[in-house]
């Protein structure tokens, strides 16, 4: 139990790190800090988690992988959209409304694409 705890932890703090890193670096390089944020250092993460939780699961590697990729279109709509709300002045509250609502429609959509 102890063990498990540790792990997710860690895994917490990691996480935690690459949050704040990415905002430090947003204050001087909005632009690097969103490289940063979009990077694939997390997938790299994810991949070695799944790894040691099930070594040698390669079907549930391949699967997330796929996700991941696929994945990428409703992440890049979010992103387009925040980014055009943002040239418009409008609100950080409606920004993300907007944004997250798009992001939902196209993650639902990616998942019915995924199923078949």
């Amino acid at each position: 139990m102890l063990n498990r705890v540790y792990a997710i932890c860690r895994k917490n703090i990691i996480a935690f790190a690459i949050i704040v890193v990415a905002s430090l670096v947003g204050r001087k390089q909005p632009t690097l800090a969103g490289l940063i944020a979009v990077m694939p250092s997390t997938g790299l993460i994810v991949l070695l988690w799944l790894y040691l939780d099930d070594p040698g699961n390669f079907p549930l590697m391949a699967e997330y992988a796929k996700g991941a990729f696929w994945g990428i279109i409703p992440t890049m709509l979010f992103f387009l959209i925040a980014f055009l709300c943002f040239r418009k002045n409008l609100a950080l509250p409606v920004v993300l409304l907007v944004s997250f609502l798009v992001w939902i429609f196209a993650a639902f959509v990616h998942q019915q694409l995924l199923r078949k």
